[in-house]
């Protein structure tokens, strides 16, 4: 199904399949708020429940459980959980997939009241995310539907209410749209979405893009720019490398926050030489998650006109054991001179970001953030939902870990420990690729890729295990997530409006 979100008044939210109310949560029960009418659509709409009869009919206080009351005649009804507390966007996010999923393969109007709301915009907007990222389907789209968000009050929401609400919907529909596109590259078969097609999709969507420059560098230029970790990496492989660099710069000439994004972008991950067993290597198109995340983030601060610098770098590669595949023992040199010793071809995403993160050091930005599928240390520490985040500067890492918070998209700071240093020590090389077996393996590679930052205020998200969800829950769909594009842009527009 695909679904086009609109905001539309309380007679058209009666013609739909589904009406969604909103129902906040408290000790004796669950409530609807006084601004709903007591009759939807020729629906009697109980405005008070007991905990019994929630209990009951399986209502829960967490945000998007929903039971639907049924009509012969008229709409049905979906009673949608926003939990205790209907201020919070992660709730509405919850509450739109809800919505969404009660509706069925059919349109679906949510009714929300906007009386004693803080922010009406961040509610909607998230609302929208949320509907429109469950509506995620790479197999089948569907036939078009609608999601409308009916602003409601006692009688009429204020004109400002109004809005904000029909800014947040906007929002949400521009934000989920790029998530939903970095789904779509990272769940595409790795042969329709080897590294010259993923440059090709990448250069298609952020050409038509306000203020972004794209640049796709081929083999000879990846090679006169002496990206030995990138050709290293690739050469295994029938399909040639790639290369994006892109940048969004609103007003050139001015001074503006300058942040460099470098994704790994691993279109097919065997393993190499160092081959993975037949059930690791089943989802390892997801590799080229980070490459997909940077590039959604850029193009989302160019659609929502941030007022800050973006560089995007994607190295683009297939990790696969051709005649020509780079050996344990080999040494590869990068971009900045530095030399890695090979002795793990799996551990093939750093010798990539060595070479892109040696290009942003180059761009001169502020900042520069990391994103990867990195480790399965990651995922063996914090599971498939929550990323695993190393900075080098505090005030960096609380930013982004409060962009997590704003985002619904939980992180937890990892140390880097310097001691571990010795763990990639080499006898031929600066330094090796692989550390202690089960030793550490997220910190020592965050250890590694932290030597080709030139000490500039750096972040490193290892997405690894939430990068993927096997099965589908609340708004994430089975399949990719694009795990922390949301978290990217929300740090980006912090970023922006504290230049201000």
């Amino acid at each position: 199904m695909t679904y086009r979100a609109r905001v539309a008044s309380i007679n058209e939210a009666v013609g739909q399949a589904t009406i969604a109310v909103p129902v906040t949560f408290h000790d004796g029960g669950a409530a609807v708020s006084d601004t709903v009418p007591l009759d939807v659509g020729g629906v009697k709409v109980p405005h008070a429940f007991t905990k019994e009869w929630c209990d009951r009919q399986g209502l829960k206080d967490e945000a998007g459980s929903v039971v639907v009351l049924r009509s012969w005649q008229g709409p049905n009804v979906a009673l949608v959980s926003l939990g205790a507390d209907d201020q919070v966007a992660e709730h509405y996010r919850q509450g739109g997939a809800g919505a969404l999923r009660a509706a069925g393969e059919s349109s679906v109007a949510f009714l929300l009241p906007t009386e004693g709301l803080g922010d009406p915009l961040s509610v909607a907007q998230a609302l929208i995310e949320g509907a429109l990222l469950a509506s995620y389907n790479f197999k089948d789209a569907g036939p078009d539907a609608t999601f409308d968000v009916v602003p409601i009050g006692a009688p009429l929401p204020s004109v400002e209410a109004h809005d904000e609400v029909t800014k947040g919907v906007e929002r949400g529909t521009l934000i989920a749209d790029a998530v939903n596109w970095a789904k779509f590259l990272v769940d595409s078969p790795a042969d329709a979405m080897a590294p010259r097609e993923l440059a090709n999709e990448i250069d298609r969507r952020l050409s038509r893009d306000e203020h972004v420059q794209i640049e796709v560098w081929t083999e000879p230029k990846i090679k006169e720019e002496r990206l030995g970790g990138l050709l290293g990496v690739g050469r295994g492989s029938a399909q040639p490398t790639r290369l994006v660099y892109a940048t969004y710069d609103p007003q050139p000439g001015k001074q503006l926050p300058h942040v460099a994004l470098v994704g790994k972008g691993i279109t097919f991950d065997s393993g190499g030489l160092s081959i993975k067993a037949h059930e690791k290597m089943m989802t390892m198109k997801t590799d080229m998650s980070g490459a997909a995340i940077v590039m959604a983030a850029l193009s989302l601060a160019s659609v929502l006109a941030l007022q800050v610098r973006v560089t995007a770098i994607a190295p683009l590669a297939e990790n696969l054991l051709g005649d020509s595949a780079t050996k344990p023992g080999d040494v590869l040199t990068i971009r900045n001179g530095m030399t890695i010793e090979v002795l793990n071809t799996d551990a093939e995403g750093r010798l990539v970001l060595a070479d892109g993160l040696s290009l942003a050091v180059e761009a001169n930005p502020d900042v520069i953030i990391d994103v990867a599928t990195l480790t399965g240390a990651q995922s063996v520490a914090l599971g498939d939902e929550v990323g695993a985040l190393f900075a080098t500067d505090d005030v960096l890492a609380l930013q982004i870990l409060a962009a997590s918070e704003r985002s619904g998209e939980p992180f937890w700071r990892l140390p880097l420990v310097d001691r571990y240093e010795s763990h990639i020590g080499s006898d031929v090389a600066d330094m090796k690729n692989m550390g202690k077996p089960l030793k550490a393996g997220s910190i020592v590679a965050a250890l590694l890729l932290r030597r080709f930052t030139d000490d500039k205020p750096w972040a490193h998200l290892d997405i690894a295990g939430p990068a993927r969800s096997e099965a589908a829950h609340g708004y994430i769909t089975k399949g990719a997530t694009a795990f922390s594009t949301r978290t990217l842009l929300e740090y980006l527009e912090a970023l922006a409006n504290s230049a201000r």
